[in-house]
């Protein structure tokens, strides 16, 4: 007990405070330093905005066109007259038949987009090992279908920026007709379309995916209905000789790729517009489209 002078009490009470002084002192260097810095952003944060950048737009509804060579600024602009407003470019990609591309540059697509037009973009790459076109075996798929699926989408994705094609935006990869009932060239084939779709979403683009109804296409679904992940985000099927029917195909189930699908219905079809003749794929569209900047 203190005496009656108090000053072993208030000796007692000094120490107290510099004990609890120099405890929350120690707390609180030890807050700062596990606290994140200011400049540093949490990583569910960069999730996130990944997440966002992924985001496809709104779904263009109506119809589009595509044509094996881009056509010229003024041909466009004369088919403002025709009843489509959307139109598939083949951008990029080893497998293209029309290589060269001489119409289609970063100041095309902007102007095209000015006119009032949705772009449609296409990357042709490497096709199926079982692929049925002649002028495609020389661009198969290799021993190496993930890594090839991967570096393929990047490429993609690089000349889509080049373009001016922002992300968010739908890019829609081209396998040409293939033997699906072939099992080893489906599971390769299967292997470099999720690589490619890996890579196109983990870069902010939205995978999409053109093929054949009976063969790509109703892979895909299958793929889908076994709960295959990685998947197409968007699916352009090609069934000729028929009416738009989006929603009526028999290789797809009506709830999958709600309103994230293209019907390719007939092709090679001359049509004039405008003054200017085209040779072109019809297609009905509900599906994203590409953001242009």
């Amino acid at each position: 007990m203190a005496g009656s002078d108090g000053r072993p009490f208030t000796r007692a009470m000094r120490r107290l405070r510099l004990t609890l002084a120099c405890s929350v002192t120690a707390l609180l260097a030890l807050v700062t330093l596990l606290a994140p810095s200011a400049a540093a952003s949490p990583p569910w944060e960069d999730e996130q905005d990944e997440q966002a950048a992924a985001v496809p737009t709104v779904p263009f509804r109506g119809a589009a066109f595509d044509t094996c060579n881009t056509p010229s600024l003024a041909a466009m602009r004369g088919w403002r007259s025709s009843p489509y407003r959307a139109v598939g470019i083949y951008y990029a990609g080893r497998g293209r038949h029309c290589a060269v591309q001489r119409n289609l540059n970063r100041s095309w697509v902007t102007q095209v987009h000015e006119m009032g037009w949705q772009v449609l973009p296409v990357f042709v790459g490497s096709q199926a090992p079982c692929v049925y076109a002649e002028n495609k075996k020389g661009v198969r798929i290799g021993n190496q279908p993930a890594k090839q699926g991967a570096s393929e989408g990047g490429q993609a994705v690089q000349a889509a920026r080049a373009l001016g094609i922002l992300t968010g935006s739908a890019l829609y990869l081209d396998l040409e007709a293939y033997n699906v009932g072939n099992a080893s060239c489906a599971r390769t084939t299967l292997e470099f379309v999720r690589a490619w779709n890996r890579e196109v979403r983990g870069r902010g683009y939205l995978p999409g995916f053109y093929s054949s109804a009976g063969s790509g296409v109703r892979q895909m679904e299958q793929a889908r209905l076994a709960g295959v992940r990685d998947l197409p985000a968007a699916i352009w099927f090609a069934r000729w000789h028929t009416g738009p029917a989006l929603y009526q195909e028999a290789a797809l189930r009506k709830d999958g790729w709600q309103h994230m699908r293209i019907h390719q219905y007939a092709g090679d079809t001359a049509e004039s517009h405008g003054g200017y003749r085209l040779v072109v794929d019809r297609n009905q569209v509900d599906a994203p489209v590409a953001r242009i900047d």
